[in-house]
């Protein structure tokens, strides 16, 4: 199948969707905290969200990078490499502040919908600058310039990134107290998360710019 790529990428782009998933941020902050909050229900809402807005982002992504491939190969190479300075940025800041995880601690708040969970996760992912450049920069250095198939394969990776996350969120959720505490009682846990996503990210950068640079 013309859309999907090949072996090497799969398992390098596997790592990194692991790595991703289970690095603490702003959307686990969001999982966990609505389950604690408001119950496994909420939780999944939410995730549905935040999956719901990464689809958005991988189609809007897809058509954009096929498009600029078509005009311009060369101007595609450039975004790549521009894509592993962000990578390297990534790797710096994992390291220099380490991972946001900051549940909301309050309580006695009046229940949401399910909706409004699912609401939440979407607005939180569509409208995040960072998640908008993760998917430009990061999804292209899993293409090379000039594929004819790239429109596909970009699509098939973004959507293969939330089919992949799924089980270990839904694993999260189910276990969201004991990871929440665990996490906010053990900061040498997440530092070593930090130290593993910087090392990941650090290395697609090196290959992507020694790659090029060739």
């Amino acid at each position: 199948m013309t859309f999907l790529p090949d072996l090497p990428t799969f398992l390098a782009f596997s790592l990194a969707c692991f790595v991703l998933t289970i690095t603490p941020g702003p959307d686990m902050t969001l999982f966990l905290g609505r389950t604690l909050a408001e119950g496994r229900a909420a939780g999944f809402a939410a995730y549905a969200g935040a999956s719901t807005g990464s689809l958005i982002h991988t189609s809007l992504a897809a058509l954009g990078l096929s498009a600029l491939i078509a005009a311009s190969p060369e101007a595609f190479l450039v975004l790549k490499v521009c894509g592993a300075g962000y990578l390297i940025f990534l790797a710096v800041q994992a390291i220099r502040s380490g991972s946001t995880f900051k549940l909301d601690a309050k309580g006695g708040q009046k229940a949401r919908s399910l909706r409004a969970s699912w609401a939440t996760g979407i607005g939180i992912n569509l409208t995040n600058p960072k998640i908008i450049l993760f998917f430009v920069t990061f999804l292209p250095q899993f293409i090379h310039a000039g594929d004819p198939n790239a429109a596909g394969k970009l699509f098939f990776l973004g959507v293969y990134f939330i089919a992949f996350a799924t089980p270990f969120v839904i694993a999260m959720i189910f276990a969201a107290d004991k990871l929440a505490a665990a996490l906010r009682r053990r900061p040498k846990i997440t530092r070593m998360i930090d130290y593993v996503f910087a090392g990941v990210f650090s290395a697609f950068a090196i290959k992507i710019l020694t790659t090029q640079g060739r």
